[in-house]
């Protein structure tokens, strides 16, 4: 519900004014982003339509890749045309879509790291078992679990930024449009509404990050139990989750934890987890992966 908002757009300063410098972000960010779908719809083509990748591994990497790719697509079209602009601007409905898609799918991913984590764990931890309690049936639901588990957050985020009042200043001081970015511009207090993101989003990124690392502290223990082939196979595909959990959750973890301290380097911080993680996933997933 809308609550005496007097704003029907935001003013995003981006990463630079600079316009030579805004040019090399268009080049650098347009380059990024088709990388980024390239690699990602190459994942998503190649297990739809191979059989030899029909595990649940590939199962639950299908969705990684595709929650990669709209997670970058909510964010990434915007703010390369906005370096192209003179003067960005973005609509308050424009602006509510990005909070709530940026978070969606984000934790989405967050949802499926941690069930290809709990697959490789069932696989390496009770290997006789594997296909009976990874069935078909179990891996959809628990994919299903994952949607839903991200649209819970999310629409809480969007239901506090669209009740928050919006009464004078319209200018972000950044390139996307994020619900701690809106709490400093409503015309409120807003000491209470600050803690959210780290309630929220903050413990999701830490939680789910401790207990990522501590499962594959469990997998890579158990590997020693195995035989020498089977162990470097089993370790080359838990080293590159391992990456892909320290790249996403690093950033996420440090600027999501702290509820009202702005830090310059902020907005390079933001741009690895929205633009080079998700690049970095299919170079991670397809070169370290024989398959």
């Amino acid at each position: 519900m809308l609550l005496n908002n007097n704003v029907t757009e935001f003013i995003l300063l981006g990463l630079t004014q600079d316009p030579v410098k805004k040019k090399r972000v268009f080049v650098v960010f347009l380059l990024s982003y088709l990388g980024t779908l390239l690699g990602n719809s190459l994942i998503i083509v190649t297990i739809k339509t191979s059989r030899a990748l029909g595990s649940p591994m590939y199962f639950f990497l299908f969705y990684l890749s595709l929650s990669d790719t709209c997670f970058s697509t909510s964010i990434a079209p915007r703010m390369i045309v906005d370096t192209l602009l003179k003067n960005s601007t973005i609509s308050f409905s424009e602006c509510m879509i990005q909070v709530f898609s940026f978070h969606f799918f984000g934790c989405l991913e967050i949802f499926v790291l941690i069930l290809m984590a709990v697959d490789r764990y069932v696989a390496i931890c009770k290997p006789l078992h594997y296909m009976s309690i990874m069935n078909w049936q179990v891996c959809s639901m628990l994919v299903g679990v994952a949607w839903v588990g991200a649209w819970v957050p999310s629409s809480v985020q969007i239901y506090l930024a669209l009740s928050l009042p919006f009464c004078g200043p319209n200018v972000i001081d950044h390139y996307l449009c994020d619900f701690q970015l809106l709490l400093k511009l409503a015309c409120t207090d807003t000491y209470m509404t600050n803690l959210l993101p780290v309630s929220n989003s903050g413990a999701t990124c830490t939680v789910s990050f401790v207990m990522l690392m501590f499962s594959y502290v469990i997998i890579l223990h158990s590997l020693r139990k195995h035989r020498t082939e089977g162990r470097k196979k089993a370790l080359s595909t838990c080293i590159s989750h391992i990456f892909v959990v320290i790249f996403f959750f690093g950033p996420s973890i440090f600027i999501y934890t702290r509820p009202t301290e702005t830090f310059l380097m902020d907005k390079m911080i933001t741009v690895f987890y929205t633009f080079g993680t998700h690049l970095i996933n299919p170079l991670i997933y397809t070169l370290r992966n024989a398959e």
